[in-house]
């Protein structure tokens, strides 16, 4: 009866050590950790949000890196991943790396302004990763959306050419309530590994972009592409959709993917905002400010202020 008793009074106490390690201790090295490494890792040029013009409709790309940024853990940066949502105030954002477990969080904390499309990868539900397309649901209706997978079988889960793992497209027509407007925002993660992969997600974006011509377009994605690659020069020459960096009156060059060292990591542009010949932009800006001097993510958000011609 007395080993019995000390057994529990030993569960018990390795369980609160347990508690305490995961909900207080570890937190809080994380976030010294990752206090200290953004400080010591600043960008070169410190970019905020700009006021949002009248009439403009802003949309943003934003990687939210699906785990932790090394030791920092993932529950660290829960406040400044939809700190910087909230600052930025998109009309629609597309999210990638974005997980089940993020996803239920996003929903939580930002249910009531905004509603979202969007599916697991894994099996079309709620496995895997989403690309999944947030918008501002007290300004826009869904009037028609999808999810296709990056392969040869769109319509189920799929892994496509040479890339390592299941992605996808998720798209969504968007139509503003009080004005009719309707505008398509389509959102991507391309592969990081398979090279014909990427040139084949590209032709599928633009076909999709094609079909739907008649409306403005804008594509937000990870691309995995660096500036000037192959599979980047194919849609930005490809006259069906034009990269907002480059004509952009108020703009700047700066690269969206640091993995919190910026200056190990100088050029690395993967995440774009290309829209088609419907649209006009006045903005283009990679947010390099974070939350209280803090990285958000692995990647800087990036956005686009756009004007409906």
């Amino acid at each position: 009866m007395q080993k019995k008793k000390i057994i529990l009074i030993a569960v018990s106490v390795i369980a609160v050590v347990a508690i305490l390690l995961t909900t207080v201790i570890l937190p809080l090295i994380s976030n010294s950790i990752h206090k200290k490494t953004s400080a010591e890792n600043p960008p070169a040029q410190i970019v905020d949000f700009e006021d949002k013009v009248d009439g403009t409709i802003r949309v943003m790309s934003f990687n939210i890196r699906c785990f932790g940024l090394g030791p920092i853990m993932r529950s660290s940066r829960n406040d400044e991943v939809v700190g910087t949502i909230l600052k930025g105030m998109p009309d629609s954002f597309g999210v990638q790396e974005a997980t089940p477990t993020w996803m239920r969080y996003l929903k939580r904390q930002l249910g009531d302004l905004y509603d979202y499309v969007g599916v697991g990868r894994g099996n079309g539900k709620n496995s895997g990763e989403f690309s999944a397309i947030f918008y501002l649901k007290n300004v826009y209706e869904v009037y028609d959306s999808d999810t296709f997978w990056l392969s040869e079988t769109p319509d189920e889960p799929s892994v496509g050419w040479d890339a390592s793992m299941n992605r996808i497209c998720t798209w969504a027509v968007l139509e503003n309530k009080e004005t009719g407007d309707m505008y398509m925002h389509i959102n991507s993660h391309f592969d990081h590994k398979g090279e014909e992969a990427r040139k084949k997600s590209v032709e599928m974006i633009l076909d999709k972009a094609e079909m739907y011509n008649y409306l403005p377009v804008v594509f937000t994605a990870d691309m995995n592409i660096k500036e000037g690659a192959e599979p980047y020069t194919m849609m930005a020459e490809s006259e069906i959709l034009w990269d907002t960096k480059k004509i952009a009156p108020d703009t700047m060059d700066y690269l969206t993917f640091h993995d919190t060292k910026p200056s190990e990591n100088e050029g690395r542009i993967l995440d774009y905002v290309f829209i088609n010949n419907l649209f006009g932009v006045t903005t283009y800006k990679v947010v390099t400010a974070g939350i209280n001097g803090n990285f958000v993510s692995d990647h800087y958000p990036v956005y686009a202020d756009l004007i409906i011609r």
